[in-house]
């Protein structure tokens, strides 16, 4: 974005509001000052046309209108943020839409938050009017709040996921091709180098979760949450394998299924409108779950890691790709971003607790390892995608949607980074008779 109509020079104290304007009452930059503490890293503006911070910032937050405000006041912290910049009622100038992450560093380490005393925080919002505390309705990006989602059933019954699995996955192919790139593949990459492509990553990722499997020619692989199909095409196309995905999101499946025909796969692969409940109960020789786990909820892990069991022959393997938390004992649910506008009731545990219950399910942990920097570099991948075909998301889903994905993706980034959240592989089999599972004595794959 261009920040051309910027004047040089430092400005810190308040303009006042536009000749005409309201008079008397506190500003936008009035409000801005009774929760900020020190000097400002960005240029904040208002629609009454006080600002506050310096004129040469290389940022500026712009609060566009009185709902913008109301945003920000009835729903303090990332929700309230989010909503106004979702519906356009927040601007930030000074980076582009589609990656916003350098502008998330610099208000996350340079710009110190207050909480105002009561008697100042009245005064404020009795000079700007009560009407100011009247929460706007939401953006029509957002999901319900939680407990208005048990119209649709408890969480995470089948109905509910679905639901929850459609708010995120169909939004658009299209959107999802010009994103993700050609892997069409929605799960953190491995990466040899940071100078490897995100094509290069993806295909790594899949070599790496086969090897770990042990796919070989022949053998039948079931991907539950298989996305757009990217892991059960790539164990057809490249090791032999018999492999049936299933997904919950209908858009994902009739993509996939359409992409295996294409590339004449349709012998080996195939891909199911379906809850992994549901799928066959079958003896597989290999299931993998890459990025399933932080929508099925921690209090199901039992039933879902004991699904898998039931389903995988003796001696085979089951490689668990998910995010977690870093901590055991931080709070499962995410926070009301996430939660409304990415990954309605996702929940995400720490990998204790993870390798924990995959062991309570009466499988055998062998190996277990941490990609978390490889996301944050993924996460970047798919913010370039989207800064680079911009116009057409935009086109494709709307304005409002594409700011939710860069929004998103940036502050996953740096989450991923900052070792916030991480992302665990736990490989583990399904014993046979007295612990006999064909596991070599060193790994046999290259990590």
């Amino acid at each position: 974005m261009s920040l051309t109509d910027r004047t040089p020079g430092a400005a810190s104290a308040p303009a006042g509001p536009p000749a005409g304007g309201r008079r008397g009452g506190p500003t936008v930059a009035d409000v801005v000052r009774a929760v900020t503490t020190g000097d400002l890293p960005v240029r904040i503006t208002g629609y009454d046309g006080s600002a506050v911070g310096p004129a040469d910032a290389g940022m500026t937050l712009a609060i566009r209108t009185e709902r913008g405000l109301s945003y920000l006041l009835t729903a303090p912290g990332d929700l309230g943020m989010a909503r106004a910049y979702v519906s356009g009622d927040l601007g930030l100038e000074g980076v582009h839409p589609g990656d916003p992450y350098e502008a998330l560093r610099v208000l996350k380490d340079e710009m110190p938050l207050r909480m105002p005393p009561v008697g100042e925080a009245l005064a404020l919002v009795k000079g700007l009017g009560w009407e100011r505390l009247l929460p706007p309705p939401p953006p029509p990006q957002e999901a319900a709040p939680r407990w208005k989602r048990v119209v649709n059933g408890l969480r995470h019954s089948r109905t509910r996921d679905s639901n929850a699995i459609s708010h995120h996955y169909d939004v658009s192919n299209a959107f999802y091709e010009k994103v993700l790139g050609p892997s069409m593949t929605y799960t953190c990459a491995v990466f040899h180098s940071p100078t490897d492509t995100l094509e290069e990553a993806q295909r790594a990722k899949y070599d790496l979760v086969a090897g770990k499997l042990a796919l070989k020619p022949g053998m039948r692989l079931l991907d539950v949450g298989c996305g757009w199909g990217g892991m059960v095409r790539h164990a057809a196309r490249e090791y032999g394998v018999k492999a049936l995905g299933v997904t919950l999101s209908r858009a994902q499946a009739e993509w996939a299924q359409a992409a295996i025909e294409r590339e004449g796969l349709g012998e080996l692969a195939e891909v199911r409108h379906l809850d992994y409940r549901d799928a066959p109960r079958e003896q597989f020789d290999a299931i993998s779950s890459i990025g399933l786990t932080e929508h099925i909820g921690v209090r199901n892990y039992p039933a879902y890691f004991g699904a898998l069991r039931s389903r995988l022959k003796p001696g085979g393997r089951l490689l668990n790709h998910c995010i977690t938390r870093a901590d055991n004992r931080a709070p499962h649910r995410s926070g009301a971003f996430i939660d409304r506008y990415v990954f309605p009731d996702g929940e995400l545990a720490g990998p204790g607790r993870l390798i924990s219950e995959i062991h309570d399910a009466g499988l055998e942990v062998h190996h277990e390892e941490n990609l978390r920097q490889h996301y944050a570099l993924t996460l970047a991948g798919w913010c370039r995608n989207l800064v680079e075909h911009w116009d057409f998301c935009v086109g494709e889903v709307g304005a409002g949607t594409a700011r939710v994905w860069g929004l998103y993706m940036a502050g996953s980034r740096m989450a991923f980074e900052r070792n916030g959240i991480q992302l665990h592989q736990v490989l583990a089999t399904h014993n046979g008779p007295e612990g006999v599972n064909g596991y070599p004595l060193r790994p046999d794959w290259t990590p």
